[in-house]
C-alpha cells in the first residue's frame, strides 16, 4: 500500500485497519506505565510508546516531565520513526495518554500523527486482529524534531498566566479534585486549583472510551472560550490536559498549550 498523510487529529478503529499496510504506517502504543509482559497484546506491529522512561525528562522532580528536544528526536529514531512516518496513537483506556503522545509530536513540529478514537479497547471491540506485545527491533528512523515552545507552558508561564489573566486555564481534573473535595492521588500533594482557572473534566468529552461528535465538544468549549482566546490546558500532571487540547484543536481552537507540570508542579511550588 501506497505511503499516507493524515489530516485529521483524530481517526477510527475502522480507518486504521482499512491502512494497516500503508507504507509509512507506523502505530504506536502510548499506554502510560505499560511494560513487556507476555500475556498482553497489542495491534499487529504496534511499538511500545514509553511515556515515563524514553520520552520523559527522568531527572526532574515531578511525572511526565518534557523532554529535550534532542532525546525526543533521539527516542523517536529508535522506535524505527522516519521524517515522512504516518504515525497513529492508542492507549489500553480509549483516550487517555495518548493524546499526550500526539501533543508531545506536536509540540516537536510534527503534525502526521493522530490519535485513534476509541483506542484499544475500540479496536478489540470491533474484533479487529491483535497479537501478543513485543518490543520493536527493525532499524532506526530518521525522524528530526523542531521545537515549537508556543504548544508548551512551563512554571515562571503559568504564574504570569494567571496573575494577568491573559489566558484563559482550563483545568481537566475531576470536578472533585478541582474544587479541592477529593484527595489528589499523588501522595503528599495538596488540593487547590491554579487562582484564575476553571474546570472542564476531560471525562466530559468522552463516551464509551470515544470522544464525543464534533459539535458537543465544540459547545462545552465555548462556553469557557472563544475561539480567538489563548487558552492553557493543565491537569494533574500533563497528561489529560492533552485529552482537552485535542477536544480543542477539533473544535477549531488555535492558540493553545499545555502546561507541562500542571498541578503537581504548581501545587508543590506555590503554597496555599
Amino acid at each position: 500500500m501506497a505511503k499516507i498523510t493524515i489530516s485529521q487529529p483524530l481517526v477510527s478503529v475502522s480507518w486504521l485497519r482499512e491502512h494497516l499496510e500503508a507504507e509509512n504506517l507506523i502505530v504506536l502504543d502510548g499506554t502510560i506505565n505499560k511494560v513487556f509482559d507476555a500475556s498482553q497484546s497489542q495491534i499487529p506491529n504496534a511499538r511500545l510508546f514509553d511515556i515515563k522512561n524514553k520520552f520523559s525528562d527522568t531527572t526532574a522532580p515531578f511525572p511526565s516531565t518534557f523532554p529535550s528536544q534532542e532525546q525526543f528526536q533521539k527516542s523517536a529514531r529508535e522506535l524505527g520513526i522516519n521524517k515522512d512516518s504516518a504515525i497513529v496513537v492508542y492507549d489500553d483506556k480509549g483516550i487517555y495518554s495518548s493524546a499526550r503522545v500526539w501533543w508531545l509530536f506536536k509540540a516537536f513540529g510534527y503534525n502526521n500523527v493522530a490519535v485513534l478514537d476509541g483506542g484499544f479497547p475500540g479496536w478489540k471491540k470491533a474484533g479487529f486482529a491483535t497479537e501478543a506485545i513485543k518490543p520493536y527491533t527493525g532499524k532506526p528512523g530518521n525522524f528530526e524534531a523542531t521545537y515549537k515552545p508556543e504548544l508548551m507552558k512551563f512554571f515562571n508561564d503559568m504564574k504570569k498566566a494567571s496573575e494577568s489573566k491573559s489566558h484563559t486555564i482550563i483545568d481537566a481534573r475531576s470536578e472533585a479534585r478541582f474544587k479541592s473535595l477529593e484527595a489528589e492521588p499523588r501522595a503528599g500533594l495538596r488540593m487547590g486549583t491554579i487562582p484564575n482557572s476553571v474546570n472542564l473534566p476531560f471525562e466530559d468529552l468522552l463516551d464509551d472510551n470515544q470522544l464525543l461528535s464534533n459539535e458537543m465538544i465544540e459547545t462545552k468549549f465555548q462556553k469557557l472560550a472563544k475561539k480567538e482566546d489563548p487558552v492553557i490546558f493543565s491537569c494533574g500532571s500533563g497528561i489529560t490536559a492533552c485529552v482537552l487540547a485535542l477536544g480543542a484543536t477539533i473544535s477549531g481552537y488555535e492558540n493553545i498549550s499545555v502546561y507541562d507540570g500542571s498541578w503537581t508542579e504548581w501545587g508543590s511550588l506555590v503554597e496555599k
